[in-house]
């Protein structure tokens, strides 16, 4: 299984030395892939940006987009910025979309909330067109630049619920499922809603099965796993949050070891580990955990 690591893109640490600090140790280690997130509200940096500048410093590790929150987007636009960022990294663009859950974010760039699940689908299809060359309306020419991959990067849909996932049992590449602290259980139950849901599509090939989960392997960190979690989740109000940051664990090498064999042994093809900190601490220690695994 493949190992990949999220930029700590919300971390108000983060500045130039540090994010090409780490895409040395995630380009130099035993790493697949680095992810960056999306959110418009609050310190985070802005994720295209931060991954253009993170191909240029990479020369092998896959660049992903973790997730496009593409219904607060123009798809054209979304399907100049990725196939740019394609042609930065050499072809090393895998990205993720979905609709998020923050309707502050959408306000705040002034897309609507409403109808998001089938704007995502419309603009999937959309994107994958003006990848294609297809021009964006009757008389005007192609959107470029052409993506290195041909007809595009493969699209991933970031789902939890069974609505979403047969939605994306359509048109996904992948799926990329989520268990904030790394339970198999959970992961579990989303394997097998993806594997239903494409078979009732008729998909013929599987989909790539990329999961997720917060760690942190810093100093303190489980103090500063639980206080990240927190901020994250506060915006579902102040219960959640509270719940949340209480449930995470994964803040040791054994704890989240444990999380990647669980993820391997349900047949996962990527894990993707989500840092709480910005210390580069989190990259070194991770890389030596995957070296010794």
């Amino acid at each position: 299984m493949d190992v990949g690591v999220c930029l700590p893109y919300m971390e108000t640490e983060l500045d130039r030395d540090r994010l090409r600090a780490w895409c040395r140790v995630l380009d130099d280690g035993p790493f697949a892939s680095l992810s960056c997130g999306e959110r418009i509200t609050g310190p985070t940096v802005e994720m295209a940006t931060a991954l253009a500048a993170a191909a240029a410093w990479t020369e092998r590790v896959r660049i992903v987009p973790s997730l496009y929150v593409l219904p607060m987007h123009s798809a054209v636009k979304a399907a100049k910025e990725i196939a740019t960022l394609d042609v930065i990294s050499g072809g090393r663009v895998t990205v993720t979309v979905g609709v998020g859950g923050r309707p502050g974010d959408y306000q705040a760039v002034g897309a609507p909330f409403a109808k998001r699940h089938q704007r995502m689908d419309d603009q999937v299809a959309e994107m994958r067109r003006i990848w294609s060359g297809e021009p964006p309306a009757p008389g005007l020419d192609p959107v470029g630049p052409k993506p290195v991959q041909a007809g595009g990067p493969k699209i991933h849909a970031g789902v939890m619920g069974p609505k979403a996932t047969r939605r994306a049992a359509a048109w996904a590449d992948g799926v990329y499922l989520w268990s904030g602290n790394g339970v198999r259980a959970e992961i579990e139950h989303f394997i097998r809603g993806v594997d239903e849901a494409w078979e009732d599509a008729g998909r013929s090939a599987p989909p790539r099965r990329v999961a997720g989960f917060w760690c942190s392997l810093a100093d303190d960190g489980q103090q500063r796993l639980s206080s990240y979690v927190y901020d994250y989740i506060k915006v579902l109000g102040e219960d959640a949050a509270r719940g949340m940051s209480k449930g995470v664990d994964r803040s040791s090498p054994d704890a989240v070891r444990a999380s990647l064999d669980a993820m391997e042994a349900l047949g996962c093809d990527e894990c993707f580990l989500v840092p709480a900190t910005a210390d580069l601490a989190e990259v070194e220690r991770a890389a030596e955990l995957l070296t010794r695994r």
